[in-house]
């Protein structure tokens, strides 16, 4: 297994499994991450994500296999473990009863941490999540950016060794998004270690330098972003739609593409050159195309499939 072992190993995993009756959500996973490193975990919904991160918190215990958390076994030691690890939740669960300033200082002390450390770290985490100005403010009177940077910036009060994140930003704008994308990158320069879960394939190849893709709670594929893409993917995609699209997919892009899938009335053509289909297309009415490199998404897609997972 990639990483396992030795000082630089944050968060190893050895053949997890975790059944609720007869479902078997996890089919005996296997990863670890390195000190330093952003480590992504990508799959569609009910591929075993959360149980995943669950089993490792000690909030879930497993069926079988083995979780080394900052060095401490889970879940027998589960609690000391998270001492150390800071956790930005799906869905943000700040107290709207107190200002970013009070839910700061609460959930330090959750950790024990003195107070003058807290007012000295305070500041510097405002600042870090762009709320400097906010600090008296309520948590209601927050957009849902700030609110989401605010829950990051907690995240850090006990200056984890790891930092779980559990898709940080869905439901934001994309300016949102940078910012949060920037930060994380701040951490990654610092020299923290981050376990990143997102339904965002831009996301992941932005931040993340490895990652691992399960479905039915198997992994099925791990190694660097773009390794992963020249592995598995045709380097050249283009996608072709309009009222002519399926009717020229069937005709001619069978016989021009190395691989083609039809999704409603786009047809994605990939190959190893694609300039006979591009020059086939400008002679072609009623259809409209897209040419572009093969990304994170289409590997995640030729992975797991297309269909809808709910």
């Amino acid at each position: 297994m990639q990483g396992q072992g030795g000082d630089d190993v944050v968060l190893a995993v050895a053949g997890l499994r975790k059944s609720y009756g007869d479902n078997e959500v996890l089919r005996g996973l296997d990863f670890a991450i390195r000190r330093g490193e952003c480590f992504g975990l990508l799959g569609p919904n009910g591929a075993g994500k959360t149980t995943t991160l669950r089993c490792c918190l000690g909030l879930t215990d497993p069926n079988a296999g083995t979780i080394t958390l900052v060095g401490e076994p889970v879940p027998k030691a589960a609690r000391e473990a998270r001492v150390r690890v800071g956790v930005v939740p799906q869905m943000d669960n700040l107290d709207p009863d107190f200002t970013v300033v009070e839910n700061l200082r609460i959930y330090g002390r959750y950790f024990s941490i003195p107070a003058a450390i807290l007012s000295e770290r305070i500041p510097r985490l405002l600042d870090f999540a762009g709320l400097a100005n906010k600090g008296n403010a309520s948590i209601r009177t927050l957009s849902g950016g700030m609110k989401r940077r605010l829950t990051l910036g907690r995240a850090l009060i006990n200056d984890p060794e790891l930092l779980i994140l559990d898709e940080p930003t869905t439901g934001l704008d994309p300016q949102a998004r940078h910012l949060i994308w920037d930060g994380l990158r701040q951490l990654l320069s610092q020299g923290k270690t981050i376990l990143l879960t997102t339904h965002f394939m831009d996301e992941a190849e932005r931040l993340c330098s490895r990652l691992a893709v399960i479905d039915h709670g198997r992994m099925i594929a791990s190694d660097a972003p773009r390794a992963l893409i020249a592995a598995h993917v045709e380097p050249e995609v283009v996608e072709v739609y309009g009222d002519e699209a399926r009717q020229w997919a069937d005709a001619r892009g069978r016989t021009l593409a190395d691989r083609m899938e039809l999704a409603g009335e786009t047809a994605f053509c990939y190959a190893k050159d694609a300039a006979p289909l591009l020059n086939d297309l400008s002679r072609q009415n009623g259809v409209r195309y897209l040419h572009r490199s093969a990304n994170l998404e289409d590997l995640f897609i030729k992975l797991t499939g297309r269909e809808l997972r709910d």
